[in-house]
């Protein structure tokens, strides 16, 4: 770690102390992911580490499905041009964009049809990153820092529902708590800064949107605030649709029995670990996705499902399998994971909405799982 990282390092986690400090000694765990992950200037996403690449050797900390083949954005191309004819619009929306990448691969194979691509980004590293990624299609590339008013078009996100902050909920003794975060006991007392952090449960009302059976111990997500996001997104678009693509399960699965350590997940140097409050800053925060609870939300907001089904049957519905066939023997492997059960194939869904009248979305006519939600 360079000196400069060493010294924001240290500069988050003192601006995590003295939140702490301010709210009595305690702060609920989506108020530290997001200070974590997205504090001016300190956090993950608002540094300039190169967090998206192929290999730990580039310093990079994990592998986007963009960056492992550019066939992922050729095949997602066909269901963006598919949606852009459905719904009569000529732009792009691309939140959370990284590197760039999944824009530059959208708009190789769309240039023409698409009168605007707009990114938004919250990080100024990334975006100062995607500039240079997408210098060639100059004014066509517009970056925007809140959403507009309306939205006519189609709206992309690619690994960005799972870094918006959760709350943790902890069932212990059958009693529900919010899992939080304090100063650790010893530090605390020695009162000097940088002293490390631990969980503290709390009890609450909060609960999850399921019954969980049975009385073990149970530690689980909720999101309300991606669930958010999909209400304020359902209340702009005035007419196109929305696909997002993150690793996550329907309600009945995320919400098992058996599945009772929760999905927090932390990521560097191309490695997980479970340990959220180690090395602040250094390292990437993530929740699986509840695709239920975002489709609920959206009907809710009066923005239906379009389809919902695994990343492996939505790229082989776009036309992947005969790329593979014409690529590289190098890019048939890499493009491989992008389908295989153990990789990404099956983890990892695709979710649409759509504003105006419903079609046969490509990506979904075979395979489509919207019943499970």
């Amino acid at each position: 770690m360079t000196t400069e990282a060493k010294s924001l390092t240290r500069a988050l986690q003192a601006l995590v102390e003295q939140s702490i400090r301010r709210a009595d000694g305690w702060l609920p765990f989506d108020r530290f992911m997001a200070l974590a992950l997205y504090a001016p200037g300190l956090g993950y996403y608002a540094s300039n580490s190169r967090q998206f690449g192929r290999m730990p050797s580039s310093g990079s900390d994990f592998v986007t499905a963009p960056e492992m083949s550019p066939l992922f954005g050729q095949a997602l191309a066909a269901q963006v041009l598919d949606a852009l004819d459905a719904t009569g619009t000529d732009e792009v929306w691309e939140f959370g964009a990284g590197s760039g990448v999944l824009a530059l691969q959208l708009l190789h194979a769309l240039s023409k049809r698409l009168r605007r691509y707009t990114i938004v980004d919250l990080s100024g590293a990334l975006r100062a990153r995607q500039q240079q990624t997408l210098t060639e299609f100059g004014a066509k590339v517009q970056w925007a820092s809140e959403l507009p008013q309306a939205i006519h078009g189609v709206v992309i996100g690619n690994e960005v529902l799972d870094a918006m902050p959760v709350k943790l909920l902890a069932r212990i003794g059958n009693v529900w708590h919010e899992r939080g975060v304090r100063i650790s006991s010893g530090a605390a007392a020695s009162g000097l800064p940088l002293a490390g952090f631990a969980w503290e449960d709390r009890p609450t009302q909060l609960r999850p949107p399921v019954d969980i059976p049975g009385v073990h111990d149970y530690v689980t997500e909720i999101h309300p605030q991606a669930e958010a996001f999909i209400r304020t997104l359902a209340d702009r678009i005035a007419q196109g649709a929305a696909f997002f693509i993150d690793y996550g399960f329907a309600e009945s699965e995320y919400y098992h029995p058996q599945r009772h350590m929760g999905t927090v997940m932390c990521h560097r140097g191309h490695t997980a670990d479970p340990d959220a409050l180690r090395d602040v800053g250094e390292k990437d925060i993530t929740a699986h996705v509840n695709f239920s609870g975002l489709a609920l939300a959206a009907q809710q907001a009066g923005l239906p499902t379009l389809g919902y089904t695994t990343q492996a049957r939505f790229l082989m519905n776009c036309g992947i399998v005969p790329l593979l066939a014409q690529a590289p023997l190098g890019e048939r492997v890499a493009g491989q994971r992008l389908l295989a059960e153990h990789e990404m194939g099956e983890l990892f869904k695709v979710i649409a909405f759509h504003r105006g009248e419903f079609w046969d979305a490509v990506g979904f006519r075979d395979g489509d799982r919207t019943h499970t939600l």
